[in-house]
């Protein structure tokens, strides 16, 4: 007989996320012996990221155990077309009636707000949607990572490396995420000092919000239709 997991974690991934989003939270939740890791979409059918990486599910909406975490990442277009998929939010509100612990990294924090699981809540945002997530009458944290009783929520991107840590050391412990922290070598030391807009200085964080302009446009345009349709 197949030993059962103590726990079940599932990683949503969908079409045009941002692969390190999932990537870095599955390397950590990959060293917890007591869980099972689950890629999670409709089908079984590979999904590429934005940055080309082809990821295969392990399971799918409708055979899915019940989850005690759910995490969703973030990304670019793919994020925006997320926040209006009503199969994608029916499955998130059915697991988080269950899941011990409702996460994201990066955007993904906007695919919660949209299925209404952060309504009086704090959560983290990739710097750039922070404004977009206050949108959605979310309480927004600068944090890299930022807890509020059982939502967990990341900042952008490399964050999810720190968010799949801090889930560890509230499902197993500090130790075992210390432990974990150690086999990675995690131990960061960035060439540049220009990891957060308050580092980074104006000009940079200026020039970035240009060439996003038509991502940022399209993000507001989909975060106010979202936000209408919670209030109906």
């Amino acid at each position: 007989m197949t030993n059962q997991p103590k726990y079940n974690i599932g990683l949503v991934i969908y079409p045009g996320m941002t692969h390190l989003d999932i990537t870095g939270p599955h390397q950590v939740f990959s060293f917890v012996r007591e869980a099972r890791v689950h890629m999670l979409w409709k089908n079984l059918e590979p999904v590429t990221s934005a940055e080309g990486l082809t990821i295969l599910p392990t399971t799918t909406f409708n055979e899915c155990p019940q989850l005690d975490v759910i995490c969703v990442p973030g990304g670019g277009m793919g994020t925006l077309e997320t926040m209006a998929d009503s199969e994608m939010l029916e499955f998130l509100k059915q697991q988080s009636e269950t899941a011990k612990y409702i996460t994201s990294v990066c955007t993904g924090s906007l695919i919660l707000a949209a299925a209404g699981l952060l309504k009086g809540y704090r959560a983290g945002c990739h710097w750039l949607f922070r404004e977009y997530l206050a949108i959605l009458d979310v309480e927004v944290g600068t944090e890299r990572v930022v807890i509020d009783r059982n939502r967990i929520t990341g900042g952008g991107v490399t964050a999810g490396i720190d968010f799949g840590l801090v889930v560890v050391s509230q499902l197993c412990g500090e130790d075992s995420a210390k432990r974990i922290q150690l086999m990675l070598e995690y131990n960061p030391a960035p060439p540049f000092d220009a990891g957060s807009p308050e580092k980074a200085g104006k000009v940079l964080v200026e020039q970035m919000k240009e060439s996003a302009k038509p991502l940022l446009e399209a993000a507001l345009a989909q975060t106010k239709a979202t936000a209408a349709l919670l209030v109906e």
